[in-house]
């Protein structure tokens, strides 16, 4: 039985190191946002302590999901492992649930002012990992 996955391309390293980079700034954020203080979280507008005393468990939960399994799977990517695949499938999961809280239950756009750039390049981030991931797997390219 021989071997049939080839060396990687100067893209891969780059895609993978940029995701792991990426995924590392999700886990900021999420920890920043898990661990705001009672100071730092008087300084926000009324409307943003309420919507952050508001988080549901399950929310949190699915952001530190979407964050800590998309970090897993830049690493298992960088190793070239098949597992990247179903970490990031994990990490997309995460993070559709986190934005249909943020967007379709407590409209986190209204209540911020901000706008939905941000939170459609997250998926659109997560999306690529999967299908990208997918294709180096079928391609016999992670092992």
């Amino acid at each position: 039985m021989s071997n049939s996955s080839t060396k990687p391309t100067v893209i891969f390293w780059i895609i993978s190191i940029v995701a792991l980079l990426w995924n590392i700034m999700g886990v900021i954020a999420y920890l920043s946002q898990a661990y705001i203080t009672d100071e730092a979280l008087a300084l926000l507008p009324e409307a943003e302590q309420a919507w952050y005393n508001n988080v549901p468990a399950w929310v949190t939960a699915a952001f530190a999901i979407a964050v800590f399994a998309g970090t897993l799977g830049s690493i298992a990517l960088l190793l070239r492992k098949k597992w990247a695949v179903t970490l990031f499938i994990m990490s997309l999961v995460g993070v559709v649930v986190q934005s249909i809280y943020s967007f379709f239950i407590q409209n986190y756009v209204e209540i911020t002012g901000e706008k939905t750039i941000m939170p459609t390049v997250v998926i659109l981030i997560a999306l690529f990992l999967v299908w990208y991931s997918n294709k180096l797997s079928k391609q016999r390219n992670l092992i």
